[in-house]
Order: structure tokens, then C-alpha cells, then sequence
């Protein structure tokens, strides 16, 4: 039968057992254009406000976000999403308990997002964009989040899927690693996520929820964010064939939440953290009966 193994994850500051229930990660987006809730949390102040209201919500993490990794998304620059990031993890600072992550892909964010209370650095990159981030990380000791995706946020949907998602998906994560050891990020620090959506086919991101449990070979914990997708908003289509929107996706989301947890998650990071709060209690309950 299977069973989820237990790990403690090193912060800079405390640790983090992962594995005897499952941990929530809340996603705070201060982008103006993100797919799900792009210019809800933009001014500081909602933001800062929201992360407060996460927290009392039940989230064990926080991952900010200052650049949109939507599918067709452009880049931006280091010092634009600093200047959306900093107000926001200075205003945080001392006042939230639970870890930050923050969602980056470049070397001088990390950097400066680190030193302003950061703990944990989420790379959609697996470490391919900016090799410097790995080094960051090690100087720092932080966490890393080790993400899958084909391509760029630009191009990701756009470039053939791949014929083995799980094959690729392993493969990929496994370079991932072995950047992040090559630089000195102990084994203890890092975490791995499929990227569910990143380069892969409504299908085979179904599969990757399926057939997660495998992934729990690579001997990392494991993260999942499905939470509102476009995969999950095309299954839900109206007699018509339209997408449900984002914000009408919490119930799909809900399923693929359970479903992630019951086949090896460590970490689930959602939109709606209350409610997927729950839903993680009633998936760890089922698990402790397998």
C-alpha cells in the first residue's frame, strides 16, 4: 500500500515536517496580468492585507509572485519585479509567521528577496533560466522549489508536448537536482513540482495527477499547483465549449487537490487556501486509513 514518506525541509530559520498531513501554500500574485486574479492583489496594501487573511485562512506557506509565468506571458525585468516585491515582503516583515516563498526565476530577485525575509525561493525554471539562482540559493541556504516546464512562459504551450510526460517529467526534474547539488543546495532543501500546466497537454497533466506517486521515487517531497488551470477550466465546459473561468474553477480545484494528496503531495499550493484547507484535512484523514 502506499504510503507517504516523511521529510524535514531546512529552512534558514526553522524546519518543516512534511508528510504527516499536508502543508498549504497560498499563492499571493502581485502582477497586474496573471491568468487567475492578475491586479487584485497589485497595490501593496491589498496584498500585505491578504497575505494576513491567508495565514488566519490556514496556509503553512505563502508564495509571492511578481511576474506573470501565464501561458503567452512576456518577462519582465529584475528591477520591475523587485519594485512590485520589496513593498510587499518589508510590509510582511515580522508580522506574518509562516514562511515566505517568493516565485522567481532570476539570480538578482532571489537575492534581494532573501535578504528582505524570504525563506524559500520558487523556481518555475528548475534552475535552467538563471544558473546564478542556485548559487543564490546555496549562499543563502534557502529552500529551493524545483518546478518541470517545457520551454518558457511564452512559448510553453506552443512547442510540441512531450510523447512520455512521466518520462519527461522525471528526466527533467533529475537535471533539476543536480544543478541545485552541483551548487551546494543540501539534499534537505529542496523540493520537487511536476509543473502541472507548464508544457503539457490538458491530458497529460490528468495523467501527471494520476501517476504522481511515481515522482516520490526521486526521494524529494513533492509540491503540486493545479489550482484553477486551464486544464481544469476546459473539463468544466458549458453545453456551448467554453472554458469555465478561473474563478469558477474552485470545486475542479478541489478535486485535483485531493487527488494530489492521496497519490504522494507533500505540498499543495492553491488560490482559495480556506477551502482547500479543508479539502486537505478530509484527503490527510483518508490517507491515515489506507
Amino acid at each position: 500500500m502506499f504510503r507517504r514518506k516523511t521529510y524535514r525541509l531546512k529552512l534558514r530559520g526553522r524546519e518543516l515536517v512534511l508528510g504527516p498531513r499536508t502543508l498549504v501554500m497560498g499563492v499571493l500574485n502581485v502582477t497586474p496580468d496573471s491568468f487567475s486574479d492578475g491586479g487584485k492583489y497589485f497595490r501593496a496594501a491589498d496584498a500585505v492585507k491578504t497575505a494576513l487573511a491567508m495565514e488566519r485562512e490556514g496556509a503553512d506557506i505563502l508564495d509571492i509572485g511578481a511576474e506573470s509565468t501565464r501561458p503567452g506571458s512576456r518577462g519582465i525585468s529584475a528591477a520591475a519585479e523587485l519594485a512590485r516585491l520589496l513593498p510587499v515582503l518589508e510590509s510582511l516583515r515580522g508580522r506574518l509567521k509562516i514562511p515566505i516563498s517568493v516565485d522567481t526565476r532570476k539570480a538578482a530577485v532571489a537575492e534581494l528577496a532573501l535578504g528582505a525575509g524570504a525563506e524559500i525561493l520558487n523556481d518555475i525554471s528548475g534552475l535552467r533560466f538563471d544558473r546564478r539562482l542556485a548559487k543564490v540559493a546555496a549562499k543563502h541556504r534557502a529552500t529551493v522549489i524545483l518546478m518541470h516546464s517545457r520551454g518558457t512562459p511564452e512559448t510553453m504551450q506552443k512547442l510540441p508536448f512531450a510523447k512520455n510526460v512521466m518520462r519527461d517529467v522525471t528526466s527533467g526534474l533529475r537535471r533539476s537536482v543536480a544543478i541545485a547539488r552541483r551548487a551546494g543546495i543540501a539534499k534537505s532543501q529542496i523540493v520537487l513540482d511536476p509543473g502541472i500546466g507548464f508544457g503539457k497537454s490538458f491530458e497529460q497533466n490528468y495523467e501527471l495527477l494520476a501517476k504522481l506517486s511515481s515522482l516520490g521515487r526521486l526521494g524529494y517531497p513533492l509540491l503540486v499547483g493545479a489550482s484553477r488551470k486551464g486544464f481544469i477550466g476546459k473539463t468544466l465546459s458549458d453545453a456551448r465549449g467554453r472554458a469555465a473561468p478561473p474563478e469558477r474553477r474552485a470545486w475542479g480545484t478541489a478535486a485535483t487537490v485531493a487527488a494530489a494528496i492521496l497519490n504522494g503531495a507533500h505540498v499543495v499550493r492553491v488560490h482559495d487556501v480556506a477551502e482547500m484547507a479543508q479539502v486537505a484535512r478530509i484527503a490527510d484523514a483518508i490517507m491515515q486509513n489506507l
